[in-house]
């Protein structure tokens, strides 16, 4: 079961929505307008570089790796 991340159109915010099947979030948490969009998560990895050191990169993202649980609240 995947989360994805949305943005609500009307405030703005970002949140995240464990979706089961094809269900959707019925509105933001924020501000309960319907008006949500998915949003494209961008993906990490980590991977041994030269010497064995540990190498943490963002796909598509400006961060250099932290120790967050997630980027949502990233801007």
């Amino acid at each position: 079961m995947p989360i994805y991340e949305y943005r609500c159109t009307k405030c703005d915010k970002r949140f995240e929505y464990l979706v089961i099947g094809k269900d959707e979030p019925n509105a933001c948490p924020s501000c309960r307008s319907k008006k949500v969009a998915r949003l494209m998560s961008s993906c990490g990895f980590i991977s041994k570089g030269k010497g064995g050191e540990t190498v943490s990169k963002s796909a598509g993202s400006s961060c250099t790796g932290c120790a967050a649980t997630s980027c949502a609240g990233c801007g």
